[in-house]
């Protein structure tokens, strides 16, 4: 598969940086003067609950999902070859700091309106603290997109505040199992109906995935996931649309990934 831009995808990539947090190796990059991020399939770790495909395959299919819904969710992210080898390339984000879309706070100063509550907790010295996340439709557009790609670790720090406003996420190698593993922070809105906008994002991606799984994404989905991932995230879609809310908490995996950030 290559990028939407040929020079991103055939131009020399130089790596200037490595991103230490990362689980995986994962580096900061430059190809002429675009910034971005390359992680090397060599540089993963292997997980024993997604034997299948790479992680660096399932970004680039959660990017292809955010584009059939069409919210701009997930930055540019392709496969091209890089110093260390083949790996997922995805276009750098410059972050606005000063905003805290998802946040771990004193319980007493939870603000009374503006956020939803996902938790309560203790910190290391046994006060009481809340996580919050922000109530905003970039961030619940962010939750849909997490139940239809079956997120299994939407962490705090995965969410991308952007100064004008936007929310994108990033990180989503641990995606589209065919059992339920959504983990994330993003729960504040459980059980809340899924409004006109939202239910129109999830048809677009069943309509691409066709009736019988013959449709456009499907084609482009083919190396990247399982025939068995992509029928889930049909099935996914549908269980949306019919219920037409937000899930709950489902299967055996905890419903919040650790640590939170």
């Amino acid at each position: 598969m290559t990028s939407p831009d040929a020079d991103l995808d055939e131009a020399s990539l130089e790596i200037v940086g490595r991103i230490r947090v990362a689980s995986n190796a994962t580096f900061r990059a430059r190809i002429g003067a675009v910034d971005v991020v390359y992680k090397p399939v060599a540089g993963e770790n292997p997980l024993w609950d997604f034997p299948d495909g790479t992680l660096a395959g399932r970004e680039v299919a959660a990017y292809l999902v955010s584009e059939s819904l069409g919210w701009g969710i997930v930055p540019r992210t392709w496969l091209r070859d890089g110093p260390s080898g083949p790996g997922m390339v995805q276009l750098w984000q410059d972050v606005d700091l000063s905003q805290s879309p998802v946040d771990v706070v004193p319980t007493d100063a939870v603000p009374s309106h503006g956020v939803r509550t996902v938790l309560e907790g203790v910190d290391e010295d046994d006060r009481p603290v809340t996580l919050v996340h922000e109530d905003t439709s970039a961030l619940r557009r962010m939750a849909v997109f997490d139940a239809v790609v079956n997120n299994a670790d939407r962490k705090g720090g995965h969410v991308l505040p952007l100064a004008d406003g936007r929310r994108l996420g990033v990180d989503h190698g641990v995606t589209f199992h065919v059992e339920p593993k959504l983990r994330t922070v993003l729960w504040g809105w459980v059980g809340a109906s899924l409004s006109t906008d939202e239910l129109a994002g999830v048809a677009r991606i069943r309509a691409d995935l066709g009736p019988e799984l013959g449709g456009e994404l499907p084609r482009r989905l083919a190396g990247l996931l399982t025939a068995d991932e992509v029928t889930a995230l049909a099935d996914r879609c549908d269980r949306l649309l019919s219920a037409a809310g937000f899930p709950a908490p489902s299967g055996d995996t905890p419903p919040v990934p650790w640590p939170l950030f």
